[in-house]
């Protein structure tokens, strides 16, 4: 298991990756600035997929990632 540190340096290191410096700093603010509940973010996210779509989806970000 990893440290909070460690999560926290991972996750600010995956926004600056997909968003860019800037970008990911108006994430951030964005998150800071407004009540979130990632719970229910997360169930509405996928609301019109189902387990095979999500599942397909997973296995090709996996497949990007290790190139």
């Amino acid at each position: 298991m990893i440290t909070d540190t460690e999560i926290r340096l991972k996750g600010i290191e995956a926004l600056i990756a997909k968003l860019g410096e800037v970008q990911a700093e108006r994430f951030i603010s964005l998150i800071m600035r407004e009540p979130f509940d990632y719970t229910k973010w997360q169930k509405d996210l996928w609301r019109e997929k189902s387990v095979q779509d999500l599942s397909k989806m997973a296995m090709q970000s996996r497949a990007q990632e290790k190139g």
